[in-house]
C-alpha cells in the first residue's frame, strides 16, 4: 500500500466530551504532516456536548473534521460503519473515543501497511499492556481465546479499536451490528492479509464503558455463531488468467 494514500481517521463516540478534546488534539499533532489527513466523528446520540466540542477543537488547530450526529444510538459498529462510508480515505484508521487508544500509535500502523503486498488487508493493534480492571482484562482473555478457537483469526485482541484497512476493503465485507469486533476474521475469510501491532493503552481518564459483561457474552456469543456461517459460505476466486480486452490471447499465455 502507497505511503501518499490519503488517511480517514474515523471516531466513533458517545458521550465522551470530556475526552474527545484532547484525543483530536493529539491526532491533529500526530498526523499534521501526512497528506489528505481527516478525522471523521461520529456522534452516536450523544446527550452531551461531544460533537460541540469535538468542531471547536478542530477549528481551533486547522484539522479537516467531518462531523456526523446520529439522531439516536444505534450502537459502535453502525456508528464505524457510517464514518467509514462518508470517509474520503483509501485508508482507514479506527479508534475509540474514550481517548483510551492513542493516536501516536498511527505511524506504526501505516508502517506496517506499506510492507504488505494484498491489495485487501487488515492491521490490528494488540494492547498487551492493558489499563483496565483485572476482572475487564479476564473477560477480554477469556473471548479473545474463545474467539480465536472459533474463527482462527490470529488476533490476540480483537477488541482493540486501533484498526487500519483499506475502504475498498471494508466495503466487501458483510456488516451487522458488533461486527467491529470480527473485522479481523472477515478480511481474512476474504482472502485478505492479517497483521498486529503492538500498541499503547490508557486508563479512561473521564466518563464511562458503553459496554458490561453480560452484553460482552451474550452479543459476542450470538455473533461469533453468525460469523462461522457467514466464513463457511464465503468463497474466494482464484484467478488462473485474465483476458485481455486489448488482445485475444489471455495474458498469462503471452507472459
Amino acid at each position: 500500500m502507497s505511503q501518499h494514500s490519503t488517511l480517514s481517521l474515523v471516531i466513533p463516540a458517545k458521550n465522551e466530551q470530556e475526552n474527545i478534546a484532547k484525543l483530536l488534539t493529539e491526532a491533529f499533532n500526530v498526523m499534521r504532516d501526512y497528506p489528505g489527513f481527516e478525522v471523521v466523528l461520529v456522534d452516536d446520540g450523544s446527550s452531551d456536548q461531544t460533537l460541540a466540542t469535538a468542531r471547536r477543537t478542530a477549528e481551533a488547530l486547522g484539522g479537516r473534521l467531518l462531523a456526523v450526529r446520529h439522531e439516536q444510538s444505534i450502537g459502535q459498529s453502525g456508528a464505524l460503519a457510517t464514518g467509514i462510508l462518508r470517509a474520503s480515505g483509501q485508508l482507514i484508521v479506527t479508534m475509540d473515543g474514550d481517548g483510551q487508544n492513542d493516536p501516536a500509535d498511527i505511524p506504526a500502523l501505516l508502517q506496517q501497511a506499506n510492507r504488505l503486498h494484498n491489495p485487501d488487508f487488515c492491521i490490528a493493534g494488540y494492547r498487551r499492556n492493558r489499563k483496565d480492571t483485572a476482572w475487564k482484562r479476564f473477560q477480554s482473555r477469556l473471548a479473545n481465546r474463545i474467539r480465536n478457537a472459533f474463527l482462527h483469526d490470529g488476533v490476540p485482541d480483537t477488541g482493540c479499536g486501533l484498526k487500519l484497512f483499506p475502504r475498498s476493503t471494508f466495503l466487501k465485507l458483510p456488516w451487522f451490528d458488533h461486527a467491529h469486533r470480527f473485522i479481523p476474521a472477515l478480511v481474512k475469510g476474504a482472502g485478505g492479509e492479517i497483521a498486529i501491532v503492538e500498541v499503547n493503552h490508557r486508563p479512561r481518564m473521564a466518563g464511562i464503558s458503553k459496554y458490561n459483561a453480560w452484553n460482552r457474552a451474550w452479543a459476542g456469543i450470538v455473533d461469533m455463531i453468525g460469523v462461522m456461517w457467514l466464513l463457511h459460505r464465503t468463497r474466494v476466486p482464484q484467478i488462473a488468467n485474465l483476458e485481455d480486452p486489448n488482445n485475444s490471447r489471455p495474458a498469462t499465455e503471452r507472459a
